[in-house]
Formats: C-alpha cells, sequence, structure tokens
C-alpha cells in the first residue's frame, strides 16, 4: 500500500523548483538515505510534479545480478529509441551486446562515447536523466554520471539517488556530484512520530490514533516509511491498536535492528578499516590528520557497538550481506 510523501513534501518542491532553473548546464539533485526511506518514491512524485513536462526522461539503475560496465546507460538504451550514432559498434558496445569485441575501445574513449550518446538522446533539452541506486553502479557508470554533472551545454536536471556510501569511490561520486555548479543536497533521515501519526489517521480515518500509538509505531518500525508499509500490510485490518500491539512476522523490521546512521566520512573510515588500513594510512588515503581518522574511529565503534576496529570491520561486511 503506498504512502503519501507526508514528511518529504519540501524535498519535491525543492526537485520541481530545480526544474524550472534548468538552462544550459547540468543541475544535479542528489538524494541519499539509507534503504527504505523513500528515496525511489520522491523521485517518482517529483517526477509527476514537473512542470511543463519533461519531453525526455532518461533512467536507468544497476543490474546487481549481472553488473557490467556502463550499467546505467545499457539500461536507459534498453528502451528503442532512433538513434544514428557513429561508430555503430560503440553504441552496440555500450548497450552490452554479447556480440561485439569488448576489448577495442579504452576506457577514455569509452566515456567520451558514452556521454555524446546521452548528448544526443537529451538533444536540445531540457530533459531528466534519472539515476537510482547510485552506490550498486558500476565504476564505469560512476564515472560517466560525473561527467554528465560537469558537461557543457547539457540542459538536464540529473536527479541521483543513493544510499550512504560504503565505499571510497561512490563517496568521491557523491561528492564530485554535490559540488557542480548549483547542486542540490537532500538526506532522507526517518519519518518523526508526528510523520507516522498523520500516516496513520490517513489510513484510518474513521478510528482516533492515540499519541501512545503512534509512537509504538514509530519504534517497532524505526520510522522507516518502507517498514510501516509493510507493518499496516500485515496488521491494518485490526485497527491502529494493532500496529503497536500484535506480533508481526519476520520480515518486518524492529527498531532494534535499525544500522546506525553513518556519515559519508565515517563510511569511508569504516571502508579503510575494512581493507587493513592503519589510522595512519586511512589520513594519507582521504588527506586528512590522523588526529580526526581517531575521532571517526572512536564514533564509528560507538554507532556500530563495536569494542575493536576488527568488529567494526566485521560489522561493515555483515550490514553489506543484510542489506536488501
Amino acid at each position: 500500500m503506498p504512502l503519501s510523501m507526508i514528511g518529504r513534501t519540501a524535498e519535491v518542491d525543492e526537485v520541481v523548483q530545480a526544474w524550472s532553473l534548468v538552462a544550459g548546464s547540468p543541475l544535479p539533485v542528489v538524494i541519499t538515505g539509507a534503504a527504505g526511506v523513500g528515496k525511489s518514491l520522491l523521485v517518482a512524485a517529483a517526477l509527476d510534479a514537473l512542470t511543463p513536462r519533461p519531453a525526455t526522461v532518461l533512467a536507468g539503475a544497476a543490474r546487481v545480478h549481472t553488473p557490467a560496465p556502463y550499467d546505467w546507460l545499457a539500461a536507459v538504451l534498453s528502451r528503442p529509441f532512433a538513434l544514428p550514432f557513429e561508430p555503430p559498434d560503440g553504441l552496440a558496445w555500450l548497450t552490452q551486446d554479447p556480440d561485439v569485441p569488448r576489448e577495442r575501445y579504452a576506457p577514455d574513449a569509452l566515456l567520451r562515447l558514452a556521454v555524446r550518446v546521452v548528448r544526443e538522446l537529451v538533444d536540445t533539452g531540457p530533459a531528466v536523466l534519472v539515476v537510482d541506486d547510485l552506490h550498486a553502479l558500476d565504476p564505469a557508470s560512476l564515472n560517466l554520471i560525473g561527467a554528465l554533472a560537469t558537461t557543457p551545454d547539457l540542459p538536464v536536471l540529473l536527479i541521483v539517488a543513493s544510499r550512504p556510501p560504503d565505499t571510497a569511490v561512490v563517496a568521491r561520486t557523491l561528492a564530485r556530484l554535490s559540488g557542480a555548479p548549483g547542486a542540490i543536497r537532500q538526506h532522507l533521515g526517518p519519518l518523526d512520530t508526528a510523520e507516522v501519526a498523520a500516516i496513520l489517521t490517513q489510513v484510518y480515518p474513521e478510528s482516533a490514533v492515540t499519541p501512545a500509538v503512534a509512537r509504538m509505531v514509530r519504534e517497532r518500525t524505526g520510522g522507516n516509511p518502507y517498514w510501516l508499509t509493510e507493518l499496516l500490510a500485515t496488521a491494518r485490518d485490526g485497527g491502529p491498536e494493532a500496529l503497536a500491539n500484535e506480533p508481526v512476522p519476520s520480515h518486518v523490521l524492529l527498531s532494534a535492528d535499525a544500522p546506525p546512521e553513518l556519515t559519508a566520512r565515517e563510511l569511508e573510515v569504516l571502508a579503510c578499516i575494512a581493507a587493513g588500513m592503519s589510522n595512519k594510512q586511512v589520513a594519507r588515503s582521504l588527506g586528512i590528520s590522523v588526529r580526526t581518522v581517531t575521532v571517526h574511529v572512536s564514533n564509528l565503534l560507538r554507532k556500530t557497538g563495536a569494542a575493536s576496529r576488527t568488529e567494526a570491520a566485521l560489522w561493515m561486511i555483515k550490514a553489506s550481506l543484510k542489506s536488501p
């Protein structure tokens, strides 16, 4: 059961306003947040609200089970486009035609081809480019998205949705996008108790949703819209009190299992720790002081509940295996 955009209306309005500002250069909108907080729903709601309607929307996402270079662009090109392109085998390579030799093009040449394909698809614009699940894209796609954000004379609204970065390359790409001229940065956190109460009031218009019920539902779901949807789907028939009191299936996440919110820099440091780096090596790799690394490590141990750097690294591995 889809939920309304309660708690996300300001973010939707900001994306809609950005569309009116698109002129002759890319305008990135970077949306981050944990799994289930509503990034894709926000993008869909914003696209529905764009006025005037964009003539061209190019949307793609990672193909996690069959990763290959330029997955985002291959997903875009999976739709039928009348695109005369030279060289034709270059376009076939980018669409991941299995019969095209893959060793013919150097990485720089492929990147130029990929940018040119997007430019021709956009034509005179303005257009919207949607990149969902940027954190799962292959390195070539990440490089392409970063290049598109700074490509001159490309009139596009570049909407990117990603979980907080768990690798340095994703963190660098998000930083590159966020640093582009006019870029908009949004981070979606969990819903608060008042927002959960407002949603429950919509779902149960004829029942009184008490503050105690709203607080309990917020605790059981961690304010995560996806898990709130799952809870409503399993216990809705019993009324609002059932959401707070009745047992729910094990797949519904309880707040005690919710992952801690780590900053982008903390995730970078954690990735370095998992790679076996010392504090000095982490500092050199990220261009920060050893003292700053020490502070980040201390925060990581506190947030993850780890007693050592090794436990923190194991926590990261387990968290990545559990991610949907």
